[in-house]
């Protein structure tokens, strides 16, 4: 096991360097990069670069200014240094964990995703629990309910939950609720007086807030787990062990938490590490945007628009190795749920 590990971490490094280094090749031929911008702006034309996009990997804006200024906007930003010397100062800062300095906000990466982490800390956990606590006992009792009337209804009910998109239920909670009820606040995390409330209250207040999107992101998301839940214990339902257990004499609630589970939980692990990445460092830009909610989703999106290549890249750098411990977790897993499982 021991051994495993040291090689799954090891090879955690040419993943994270490819990873780095593709996106860094992508980045050097997009239009409309910070440079640009900033030329665009010093010329009164649009700060979104949309000409400068539309002109080619060119700086046809650098007509009417002077050259000099254009120098020194490319050393403020780096980009007075080749390609593969920016590459190798950003790897060398990446192995420091040092993730650099926002081009726009003037704020050091690491510190942006401090302020935005509470939003998506809030939406993914509570949309990853919330999700697996309905899913798998939802599962479990479609299979031992298979064929009859509430297995129909819940398959019909996970199925059109499914199929609406979050922010389309996001829209319709916000209409009804928000707007034309006024139960449930309309935007933010917590009330602007929330420093000055008693620690029930602030709970209270929170959970206020984050009813809406929470229940705009769950809805169709335990869904994949709820039919896999089902069909895996299903398979297991049916195999020889779970006979003999019930000629033993054992309970049908033995049968099921005691024997079938335990097999039927690992290719529900499988889904862990994606579910997990998806909800909460993906899936909830729209949510956050709908919402008003500062987030990680927002800021990796506004930094793609705006060409703010340092957060861009720090936060991909985050995510990724985020992902890959995850994902080694999740494999150590099976060795926890079935000790017949071997990494040999």
């Amino acid at each position: 096991m021991t051994s495993y590990i040291l090689k799954r971490l090891l090879l955690m490094i040419p993943t994270l360097l490819g990873v780095l280094v593709i996106t860094f090749g992508v980045i050097q031929f997009v239009p409309g990069g910070p440079v640009e911008q900033m030329v665009a702006q010093l010329q009164g034309r649009d700060s979104g670069g949309e000409r400068a996009a539309s002109s080619g990997a060119g700086y046809r804006g650098r007509q009417g200014l002077d050259p000099q200024r254009v120098e020194d906007i490319r050393k403020l930003y780096g980009f007075d240094k080749p390609a593969h010397e920016r590459l190798w100062t950003m790897l060398k800062s990446f192995a420091r964990f040092d993730l650099g300095t926002s081009f726009y906000q003037r704020k050091d990466v690491w510190q942006l995703i401090k302020e935005k982490m509470p939003v998506s800390i809030s939406l993914g956990l509570w949309t990853f629990f919330i999700s697996y606590l309905i899913a798998v006992p939802l599962g479990v009792a479609k299979a031992v309910r298979a064929g009859t009337r509430f297995d129909f209804v819940t398959t019909l009910i996970v199925l059109i939950g499914y199929a609406i998109p979050g922010f389309v239920l996001g829209v319709a909670l916000l209409v009804i609720f928000g707007g034309q009820l006024q139960w449930f606040p309309l935007r933010g995390l917590t009330s602007p007086n929330w420093e000055s409330m008693n620690w029930g209250a602030r709970i209270v207040d929170y959970l206020w807030h984050i009813a809406l999107p929470v229940t705009s992101m769950v809805l169709g998301s335990f869904a994949v787990t709820a039919m896999l839940t089902k069909n895996s214990f299903l398979e297991e339902i049916r195999k020889q062990y779970v006979l003999t257990a019930r000629a033993k004499g054992l309970s049908q609630r033995q049968v099921l938490w005691k024997h079938v589970f335990r097999n039927a939980l690992i290719p529900i692990i499988t889904g862990f590490p994606s579910a997990f990445i998806g909800a909460f460092f993906t899936g909830s830009l729209l949510i956050e945007t709908l919402f008003t909610l500062d987030g990680l989703g927002l800021l990796s999106y506004e930094s793609v628009i705006r060409r703010d290549y340092p957060v861009v890249l720090g936060t991909l750098y985050l995510f990724t190795l985020i992902g890959l411990v995850t994902k080694l977790i999740s494999d150590l897993c099976y060795v926890w749920v079935d000790p017949r499982v071997k990494f040999d």
